[in-house]
C-alpha cells in the first residue's frame, strides 16, 4: 500500500488591532476578521468612547496601553504582538479599517510560494472615496506598485519570527514605524512584497481641508525623523523626500517672497509651481498633482517641526488629522 504523504498543517495566523475611538468602525474592523484568524488582540491607545467594550464583546483580547506615556502606534503594534508566540504570522490591521474575506488566505497562499517574503501587503481601498477629495487623494496615494517594494502600510501581514529578530517596531517614531520596519528587515534578508489582491478598505473620514493639511504635516514630520535616522545610510532613506518637501515648501516661497521685495518680477519663481503641477498631471492626473505640490508646504512644516523640536529637546506629539 503506498504511503500517503501528510498534509502540512496551515500557519498560524493573529490578528493585532490597534485604535483610538474608532467606535462602529472598530465593530466592523473585527467582524472582518471573524474566521480569517485565530487570535484577536486590540491594542487601545486611550479611548474616551466605547471601543475597549465593543472589542471585549466581540471576543477580542484588550490591551490598554498606559496613558503615562506618549502614545504612538508603533508602541501600539508592539504590545500586540508581542502577546503572541510561535513561528506564525500576525495581521496587523488598523482599527478603522475592514480585512477583505479574501485576503488572508491569498497572502498566505504567496506566502508559501515565497519563504524570504516577511511582509505582505495588498491593496488597501477608501471605503467613501467619493466623500471628499481627500478621501480620493488616500485612495490614490495607495495604488503603488504590485511586486518587491521597499515599504508597507500599517495594514500588512509579517512573519513573527522575522518580526522578533529585529524587536519590531521604533516606538519613537511617531509616524512612518512601517517603512522604518522595512528597512530594517530587508537589512536582515527578509523581502517585502506588494501582491495583486485587495487587503483592506479604510475609512480615512477626511472632509475637511484642515485634516488633509495634517496629515500632511504627519508625512513631512516622519520624511525627516527617518532620514536622521538612516539618512547616511546606503538606502538613503527618505533623504529625497524630505529635500523636495524643504525645497518646494519652503525655500522656494522664501525665495519668491524676498525676490520679490527688492522686485516685482521676484515673485515670478512662483510660476515654479503650476509648472510642477502640469507637468505631474501626465502621470497622476490634475487633482492629485494639485494637491501633491500643495502638500509640499505642510510637508516642509512637518520636516521644520521635526528640526526645531530635535534642537529644543522637546518631547514630539502625535499629529492626527481626525
Amino acid at each position: 500500500m503506498p504511503e500517503v504523504a501528510a498534509h502540512r498543517k496551515p500557519p498560524r495566523v493573529d490578528a493585532v488591532v490597534i485604535g483610538r475611538n474608532e467606535g462602529e468602525r472598530l465593530q466592523a474592523c473585527l467582524l472582518s476578521l471573524k474566521g480569517q484568524v485565530q487570535r484577536v488582540i486590540y491594542v487601545d491607545s486611550g479611548s474616551t468612547d466605547n471601543s475597549v467594550q465593543i472589542a471585549r464583546d466581540l471576543g477580542a483580547e484588550v490591551v490598554t496601553l498606559d496613558t503615562d506615556m506618549p502614545f504612538t502606534a508603533a508602541r501600539a503594534r508592539n504590545a500586540g504582538w508581542g502577546c503572541l508566540s510561535g513561528d506564525g504570522f500576525v495581521q496587523f490591521v488598523d482599527g478603522d479599517c475592514i480585512v477583505d474575506d479574501a485576503w488572508i488566505d491569498t497572502a498566505l497562499g504567496f506566502a508559501t510560494t515565497h519563504p524570504n517574503a516577511v511582509v505582505i501587503c495588498g491593496r488597501r481601498r477608501e471605503r467613501f472615496p467619493d466623500a471628499s477629495v481627500y478621501n480620493r487623494l488616500c485612495d490614490h496615494e495607495w495604488n503603488t506598485p504590485v511586486g518587491r517594494t521597499k515599504a508597507c502600510g500599517g495594514d500588512a501581514l509579517i512573519r513573527l519570527p522575522a518580526l522578533r529578530t529585529v524587536e519590531g517596531y521604533r516606538e519613537d517614531l511617531i509616524a512612518g514605524e512601517e517603512p522604518e520596519l522595512c528597512l530594517r528587515l530587508i537589512r536582515a534578508g527578509g523581502e517585502v512584497w506588494r501582491i495583486d489582491a485587495d487587503m483592506t478598505r479604510h475609512d480615512a473620514a477626511m472632509t475637511r481641508f484642515s485634516q488633509w493639511w495634517q496629515r500632511c504635516r504627519r508625512g513631512g514630520y516622519a520624511f525627516a525623523e527617518g532620514a536622521a535616522l538612516h539618512g547616511r545610510e546606503p538606502e538613503r532613506h527618505w533623504v529625497l523626500e524630505s529635500r523636495r518637501a524643504v525645497l518646494w515648501g519652503a525655500i522656494l516661497p522664501l525665495t519668491a517672497l524676498v525676490c520679490g521685495l527688492v522686485h516685482p518680477f521676484g515673485f515670478a519663481l512662483l510660476l515654479a509651481w503650476p509648472l510642477q503641477i502640469m507637468r505631474l498631471s501626465f502621470r497622476m492626473g490634475p487633482a492629485a498633482a494639485f494637491f501633491n505640490v500643495l502638500g509640499k508646504l505642510p510637508e516642509a512644516q512637518g520636516v521644520l517641526t521635526y528640526h526645531w523640536n530635535r534642537l529644543s529637546r522637546r518631547q514630539a506629539t502625535l499629529i492626527e488629522y481626525k
